[in-house]
């Protein structure tokens, strides 16, 4: 293990404040990153600043407050807000895909700096990290690879998101909402089944089962209601779903464009919910879900094709 600052060279960046810049739209402009856990941290988009550097791209931002230590490795140049740190690595071949394992490591520390008005500015850089030698070779499998990422969206136009006429719909409107079923570690089956669990990481994948008398079909929606409340995933293979996922089943024509946009807005809902008060198959059917709407008043699934195709990366999906 080594100090952060072992790997890399830490700074603050620009501490701009954004009431103070000149907000613009791509492709002007530079992204403007701040203190957020959403957008890659990116909050606007802003012209340049006189007498103030951009940050190259490939480099790391981490928050020191607001989303406490949210660390994203930014895809373009960029400034920065308040109270935002950027990371150089000392190593200058390091690829993208450790810098996104490094940044993993450091959110993992974030309950450190859980507490109200505990930022992690002062003791930040002595947090001790893997190696890259020290990487396992199972992690190198996963995060080592020579995968390019297509940054072109699908669709070359830019789609407004404005939500004033968008309209709400009852869960069980749009879904058939479906409950899983328990299954201990102990009567778990060796297999190649997804057995997807109430985590927030890894698609909610938690292990491979070879158990197959409760699978789920594939092209659906996952949805926890306890553990990790609110985490949304889509399920592109067949799947076994524990008892604290509710599984909804499209009651109209769905694909992955679509499905990432219902999994963005699916977990906004997650306040609601806590210990005490379950969002169980009865209350999540009777939940409802903000959508843009078609002329006939129906939700216009493609328009939520269209602006994730519209998106850099898309094709990735």
């Amino acid at each position: 293990m080594k100090r952060l600052d072992e790997i890399f060279d830490i700074q603050y960046g620009n501490q701009l404040d954004l009431n103070k810049c000149v907000t613009c739209e791509k492709p002007e402009g530079y992204n403007f990153v701040n203190r957020s856990a959403k957008n890659c941290g990116v909050s606007a988009r802003i012209l340049e600043e006189e007498n103030k550097k951009t940050f190259p791209s490939g480099l790391i931002t981490v928050a020191m407050g607001g989303s406490v230590l949210s660390s994203f490795v930014q895809q373009e140049p960029f400034y920065t807000g308040q109270n935002v740190k950027v990371l150089t690595p000392k190593c200058e071949e390091m690829s993208d895909l450790i810098k996104l394992y490094y940044c993993y490591c450091i959110e993992q520390n974030r309950f450190r700096f859980s507490t109200f008005g505990r930022e992690a500015n002062v003791s930040f850089e002595s947090i001790t990290v893997p190696d890259i030698e020290e990487i396992p070779q199972e992690l190198n499998a996963i995060f080592i690879s020579d995968y390019e990422f297509k940054k072109e969206p699908i669709i070359d136009k830019q789609i407004e998101l404005n939500t004033d006429n968008w309209k709400w719909f009852r869960y069980d409107e749009i879904f058939d909402v479906k409950k899983g079923k328990r299954l201990t570690k102990a009567h778990m089956i060796e297999g190649n089944t997804n057995f997807i669990g109430a985590s927030k990481f890894n698609n909610g994948l938690t292990a491979k089962i070879g158990n197959t008398e409760q699978i789920h079909k594939a092209n659906t929606i996952t949805l926890s209601y306890n553990g990790s409340i609110g985490e949304a995933f889509y399920q592109t293979e067949p799947f076994w779903a524990t008892d604290d996922v509710n599984v909804l089943y499209p009651k109209f024509e769905l694909n992955p464009h679509i499905a990432m946009f219902l999994c963005t807005l699916l977990p906004t809902e997650k306040y609601r919910w806590g210990y005490g008060r379950k969002w169980d198959q009865e209350m999540m059917q009777n939940s409802t879900i903000k959508l843009p709407i078609a002329q006939d008043g129906t939700p216009d699934w493609q328009f939520m094709e269209d602006y994730v195709k519209s998106l850099p990366y898309s094709k990735d999906i």
